[in-house]
């Protein structure tokens, strides 16, 4: 059960439906929500930027101007969580207070990167935005977030979805990684009206024993679990047929384990899931 969810809070308009979807998961099950801001280190810039062939009056217009944009910031990502508090009448704690979901207000300086894995390896789960204001998907963020907390990851498309847990639905691929995403989503799995395990078969036997393997072990989680074996067709990718039938599912939560055949870490946000999180609208659960 998750009691701690780490919420980055970024000063952008993307913020609201990462905000609501975090309260939705913590209503589930009592939790408390810590909303993290990063503001930028200037100073650190102005290393950078010293370096480079940039006169001293160059540098110091940027610096001022950054020094703006970062208060500014600062100033949204606060506003968007105190309105956020006027709308839910959620309590203020940094310790249990037994008053059932409660929140809390963190401030770093530095890198986003760097304090959201720091913060987010003491949390129960991370409540991340797909997107930003100026890109579809927040890279640095779900980077940071999936590899280096060792932590899961709820990734929330523009519109706050209005469950979780009504048809959680699996991508089960017999890998470690897509393991620990199931292992990470039980809480959602025990408490979702049904259970859809999706699989792609690309070797026919292998995925089939695997996939039934799951299906009696999440039966003791979820009577209503079923299985769905899925096949590429020649007009469409494999990954599109999986968002298909996740969609025609009715899925409320996607499931999926993130992987990487790669030394570069994003290559976990190439390809297929990449595909994954700009082809649907689904909330996604993910871990690595």
């Amino acid at each position: 059960m998750y009691k701690v969810l780490l919420v980055p809070a970024l000063g952008m308009a993307a913020d609201a439906p990462v905000f609501e979807t975090a309260h939705l998961a913590a209503r589930m099950f009592g939790a408390h929500v810590a909303f993290l801001h990063v503001r930028i280190d200037v100073r650190e810039m102005i290393v950078a930027m010293a370096s480079s062939d940039m006169g001293g009056g160059g540098i110091s217009g940027i610096v001022d101007q950054m020094e703006k944009d970062s208060l500014a910031q600062e100033q949204a990502a606060h506003k968007g969580f105190e309105g956020f508090r006027d709308r839910t009448k959620l309590p203020v704690a940094t310790v249990p207070n037994g008053a059932g979901v409660s929140v809390e207000w963190r401030t770093e300086l530095g890198d986003m990167s760097v304090w959201l894995a720091a913060h987010g390896r003491s949390a129960d789960l991370l409540v991340v935005g797909r997107a930003r204001d100026d890109e579809p998907v927040a890279m640095d963020v779900l980077e940071a977030g999936l590899m280096d907390t060792g932590r899961p990851l709820l990734i929330v498309p523009a519109k706050t979805p209005e469950t979780l847990t009504g048809t959680v639905t699996i991508a089960w691929k017999d890998t470690p990684e897509a393991a620990r995403a199931v292992a990470a989503a039980l809480p959602f799995i025990d408490k979702a009206e049904r259970v859809v395990i999706l699989s792609v078969q690309e070797d026919e036997t292998t995925t089939e024993e695997s996939c039934e393997r799951l299906l009696r072990a999440l039966h003791w989680h979820n009577k209503n679990t079923t299985r769905q074996y899925l096949r590429a067709t020649n007009d469409q990718p494999l990954v599109q047929t999986l968002i298909d039938a996740a969609t025609n599912a009715g899925t409320s939560l996607l499931v999926m384990g993130g992987y990487s055949h790669s030394r570069l870490r994003e290559v976990v946000f190439g390809g297929f899931t990449r595909h994954i999180m700009t082809g649907t609208d689904l909330p996604v659960l993910m871990a690595h």
